[in-house]
């Protein structure tokens, strides 16, 4: 690593070298091996086991660099740098938690890019302490998957008062276990906040200037344009909810069909009906049932009880409001088709909202400073970034994803695109942290 000691308008702080892209390579490899298949993805749900391993490792990495490591009430995990005693923050990162049988670069690529461009930014501040307006600060976010609790991006929906702390505290795994027990079973909840945002939080007492994140781009508009860098303008809306299917469990051969109450044959019209829904409004609307969870799940029992997790998203706030109430309309007819009975419960919901244009102004300025092509490219998924977006002033960035697979253990980017982006992260928090935004 070299620092340019230019500051004129376009110049670039801190240029990465062949030594800074091995040892970022080296490290994300290393960190890969956390809760690793042999598919070559990760197994790495909150909380669990591998996900303390590779809490425990980033640790060491940012103590050994002179980083002060705190968790918050939720678990959230801070690596925190003081450059300018009594000023805000700038945070940057992801999560390390995975879905079940999931991809090593979703989320996890972010914390570890984050880590690199602070990292490299303090020994730049430390050079240059004169031009650092405000603080550095590591993020890894709880729970960001919502595949063992749910809702997802519970740790920056507390972080930012979009979910009671209590409500996540209490939340509970499929086998009863709460967020509360599992963090506090690896010495990962802390007993007071370390920010301040806004009104929703009153001990911690440190101050959020701004956020960025940096992510693959989990679709295909980047991997297609053959083009090396997203700048997210704005978000999808999303209405995530739990249904529950009730029928009346039965014999499946002494019962005849006619008197039969069959909540997995309801479940199964919901899951069609949301699929011609999606079909209905064409690439404007998203549909799926993610997770369905069967009682007595018996191969020779009628089912009396199926629970759905559902999940429609729209870049239009009217079209979803509007897809959602054909949805309920359809569990109407479900219910009268299958003689069952749905009861629906809202987990999370989001609208399409857009990031602060004079974010999206500065990470495009700076890759261009670093001579990379780039494209706008709206959010279809949800990420942390989307909570802090509507608390600070944030920058979200992508970067390809081959195939625009993930979620799935053959998710993959090329280590040229991981590198870059670790570049593209360092130069727009450097200049978030001389107050740019």
């Amino acid at each position: 690593m070299t620092s340019s000691g230019s500051h004129a308008s376009g110049s670039v702080r801190v240029e990465s070298t062949s030594a800074s892209d091995t040892a970022f390579l080296d490290d994300f490899a290393t960190m890969s091996t956390f809760g690793a298949t042999t598919a070559g993805g990760v197994e790495r749900q909150a909380a669990t086991a591998a996900d303390a391993d590779n809490r425990r490792w980033l640790g060491r990495w940012l103590t050994d660099r002179g980083f002060t490591v705190l968790y918050d009430r939720v678990g959230n995990m801070f690596g925190l740098y003081e450059l300018v005693p009594g000023a805000p923050y700038v945070l940057a990162g992801s999560h390390l938690d995975s879905q079940p049988r999931g991809g090593r670069f979703d989320g996890a690529y972010g914390v570890l890019a984050a880590a690199h461009a602070m990292d490299r930014l303090r020994r730049h501040y430390t050079d240059h302490p004169e031009h650092a307006r405000h603080n550095l600060a590591v993020i890894n976010w709880f729970n960001e998957e919502g595949s063992r609790f749910k809702p997802s991006m519970q740790g920056s929906g507390v972080f930012t008062g979009k979910i009671a702390l209590q409500a996540a505290l209490d939340t509970t795994d499929a086998d009863g276990t709460t967020v509360a027990q599992a963090l506090g079973s690896w010495d990962m909840l802390g007993d007071s906040d370390v920010f301040t945002v806004g009104d929703h939080h009153t001990a911690g007492g440190r101050a959020v200037a701004s956020y960025a994140e940096i992510h693959i781009e989990q679709g295909r508009e980047l991997d297609k344009a053959g083009v090396l860098m997203g700048v997210v303008p704005s978000t999808w809306g999303a209405n995530k909810y739990e249904i529950s299917v009730l029928g009346a469990q039965s014999h499946t051969g002494a019962t005849a069909i006619a008197d039969r109450q069959d909540a997995l044959y309801g479940a199964a019209k919901v899951v069609v009906a949301l699929r011609e829904l999606a079909d209905e409004y064409g690439d404007d609307l998203h549909t799926s049932c993610g997770q369905l969870t069967v009682y007595p799940n018996s191969p020779v029992v009628v089912a009396r009880e199926v629970d759905m997790h559902l999940d429609l998203r729209s870049p239009s706030d009217e079209l979803l409001e509007e897809a959602d109430a054909k949805l309920i309309r359809a569990f109407a007819e479900i219910e009268v088709a299958a003689d069952v009975k749905i009861e629906r419960r809202f987990a999370h919901t989001w609208k399409g909202h857009t990031y602060q244009p004079e974010g999206v102004a500065l990470a495009e300025e700076v890759i261009d400073a670093l001579g990379h092509s780039h494209m706008q490219v709206r959010t279809r998924a949800g990420h942390d970034s989307t909570n802090m977006k509507d608390v600070v002033p944030t920058v979200m960035l992508f970067i390809p994803s081959v195939d625009g697979v993930s979620h799935a253990e053959n998710e993959y980017t090329h280590d040229g695109d991981l590198t870059a982006g670790v570049d593209v992260l360092t130069e727009t928090v450097a200049r978030m942290v001389e107050g740019k935004l």
